[in-house]
């Protein structure tokens, strides 16, 4: 099983740098928190899980050299670690659920500091633990309502490279492949980034999962062509009403697959939710540089003077899906009442 990130021996955060996929396998050693939030903002980790895990990570490395120091001096550089890297990437909500994990840790009021900070290395690991038996757990629960001989649509990159490993949406595809449920997956490029293309696709690769890649634009006319029994996507928050943000372009084809009589899957831990919120006009929505739209593979394609407009998200109403997965079970509408009874 792929495991894109990991603390080694040296207390080292090793990572695949996702920026070089699917052409190179290059892993990164990061020793600082800077190195890591600067991972996290230039996306050589991404997805909502692997942030949250990769954020945790900085966090440690962030503190442990300062076991000699005040309890105040300690406090305060955790406090900047939680500024640095909760400044990185504003919408997916598990980078500041596992960034106030850690907090917690360090504002634990009895212990020394040297402790504390054997308590966060464990935290960090913990999270990655955690998150990987959800995405097991999750896979299991998908794979339930996945039909026999199922062409998937999915988009962006829901898999092992955005978790501790196993994936959140792919990890629910690996299953039911495993399951032999699997005959096609439709994988969108999703544009600007191709995170799709370049991913999901490397992912199925290696996994022997068969897969054709589309155009993002394209996703309509392989609907109305009968060729999809099943959209499935992972999340970057979910409010207590059930809207979910994900990757841009989600939302095109929630209206789609609704459209078409299409189930919509959506597949996320826990940790993804978002309780303080209850309409997904409420979420911020992260606009990344023009230039990423303005130019591919490093060149300018478009005229020197044009401009972009360039959201990393978008939000689907809860209306338009069928099933929100998570590790504790299936969500079904109306998910207000459903995801109330799941945290109560």
């Amino acid at each position: 099983m792929l495991k894109p990130l990991y603390l080694d021996k040296n207390d080292e955060l090793v990572l695949l740098d996702q920026r070089r996929l699917p052409l190179e396998e290059v892993w990164l050693r990061l020793r600082t928190p800077e190195e890591v939030a600067e991972a996290i903002k230039t996306l050589a980790v991404r997805g909502a899980p692997a942030i949250g895990i990769a954020a945790a990570y900085g966090f440690y490395l962030g503190v442990k050299d300062y076991k000699e120091a005040a309890r105040e001096e300690f406090l305060k550089r955790c406090r900047y670690l939680r500024e640095l890297l909760g400044s990185t990437r504003p919408t997916a909500v598990n980078l500041f659920w596992a960034l106030e994990r850690m907090m917690s840790v360090a504002e634990y009021p009895v212990s020394p500091v040297h402790k504390i900070i054997n308590k966060l290395r464990a935290e960090a690991l913990r999270i990655q633990e955690e998150d990987l038996e959800a995405c097991i757990n999750m896979a299991r629960h998908g794979a339930s309502l996945v039909p026999k001989n199922a062409r998937i649509l999915t988009h962006c990159n829901a898999g092992a490279l955005a978790t501790a490993g196993y994936g959140t949406a792919l990890g629910v595809v690996r299953k039911a492949h495993e399951e032999g449920k699997v005959e096609l997956v439709w994988v969108d490029e999703t544009r600007p980034l191709l995170q799709g293309a370049r991913l999901t696709a490397w992912e199925m690769e290696k996994e022997g999962i068969p897969y054709k890649v589309i155009c993002d634009n394209m996703a309509g006319y392989v609907m109305s062509k009968g060729l999809v029994d099943m959209v499935i996507v992972g999340a970057d928050r979910i409010t207590a009403e059930g809207d979910v943000a994900n990757k841009i372009g989600t939302y095109a084809l929630a209206v789609l697959a609704k459209h078409h009589g299409i189930p919509f899957m959506v597949v996320a831990p826990t940790s993804t939710f978002d309780l303080s919120i209850k309409k997904g006009s409420e979420i911020p929505i992260e606009e990344r540089k023009e230039e990423e739209v303005l130019c591919f593979a490093g060149k300018r394609t478009t005229p020197q003077k044009a401009h972009a407009f360039n959201p990393a998200f978008d939000v689907t109403p809860s209306e338009l899906i069928s099933y929100i997965v998570t590790e504790k079970g299936v969500l079904r509408p109306p998910f207000a009442k459903s995801i109330k009874e799941l945290f109560s």
